[in-house]
């Protein structure tokens, strides 16, 4: 496979549309055609995990074999979905640019029922999400919570045939495969907080391969590195894995940042949240990697006894 620029990505429907419009963004930033920047698709450990992720060692099941084929040199960049990236990054590893981001909100989807709340008592809702779950038994702790993993296809299915009563899905994935019309209703960002980072995609690279940062720079935008910037910082300060509930939403408006983020026990019993408005001065990078650690900072200090105490080596 020759090309300008060799992109990595998963094997999904959904991450191998992603990569192609990664490729698009590439050639028309280039003047070239997108074959100029061909995609090796790459099955992950996350991939081939039936269970819950959390169990398996979560962050970094999607990035692995990503990240070794970067870095000897089979791919020159990967796609990713920047909620399946880890907060501390391979050694020898960037995050290059934030080229996209689309609504981050999760999508209900259900065939009787058009929000959470609507669905009957003891009905069943699917989702391999630890945060889902949390969310969902903290606003409907009468319902149950059953393990749904796989591709999109694949979950949708799963409604249909009426193995489940309902499930959620990013938003930002049915736009992006054309499927938006499954969606019962869209998730309120105030109630049900999204994954840090969701929605927007993440390109990462080698540390030092100037000609490869040098074509993927213009692709960045400004405005998504910073609010996901401020939901990571928020992730990392947490210690945040796929073993403890988090939810974060960052947003840039009149020359503020506007953050909420939340942390739930997984049986969804407790929750803490924190909300701030801060004004983008200076060097916005920053004061957005400090608002995010700072208000996760709070919530340690805040919930971590309790985390310690009901789940151990999981808690903080």
């Amino acid at each position: 496979m020759t090309g300008i620029l060799k992109l990595g990505s998963r094997g999904s429907p959904l991450a191998l549309a992603q990569s192609r419009l990664v490729a698009g963004m590439l050639a028309k930033n280039a003047g070239m055609e997108t074959s100029a920047f061909p995609i090796e698709s790459f099955m992950t450990s996350g991939d081939k995990i039936q269970g819950r992720l959390q169990e398996a060692g979560g962050k970094g099941l999607f990035t692995k074999e990503l990240d070794e084929a970067l870095l000897d040199g089979r791919i020159d960049a990967a796609v990713h979905s920047m909620k399946d990236l880890p907060t501390r990054m391979p050694a020898g590893i960037v995050l290059a640019c934030v080229p996209s981001r689309e609504d981050p909100r999760d999508a209900f989807i259900a065939l009787r029922a058009k929000t959470l709340m609507e669905l009957p008592q003891g009905a069943t809702v699917g989702t391999a999400s630890l945060r889902r779950q949390a969310q969902t038994l903290h606003l409907r702790p009468d319902l149950k919570v059953e393990l749904l993993r796989g591709r999109v296809e694949t979950r949708l299915a799963k409604i249909e045939s009426g193995a489940f009563d309902a499930t959620y899905l990013a938003l930002a994935g049915l736009k992006r495969l054309g499927l938006e019309k499954h969606a019962a209703s869209i998730v309120d960002d105030e109630a049900m907080p999204p994954a840090p980072g969701q929605g927007a995609l993440a390109i990462t690279a080698r540390a030092g391969d100037e000609k490869t940062l040098s074509l993927l720079a213009p692709l960045n935008i400004a405005e998504h590195a910073i609010t996901t910037m401020a939901e990571r910082a928020f992730l990392q300060a947490l210690d945040g894995s796929c073993r403890t509930p988090i939810a974060a939403l960052a947003r840039i408006a009149d020359g503020t940042l506007a953050f909420l983020g939340e942390v739930l026990t997984p049986d969804g019993k407790h929750c803490w949240r924190r909300r701030e408005t801060v004004a983008l001065g200076g060097d916005p990078s920053e004061i957005a990697r400090a608002l995010g650690a700072g208000l996760g900072a709070q919530i340690v200090a805040e919930a971590g006894p309790l985390y310690k105490a009901h789940f151990g080596d999981n808690g903080w």
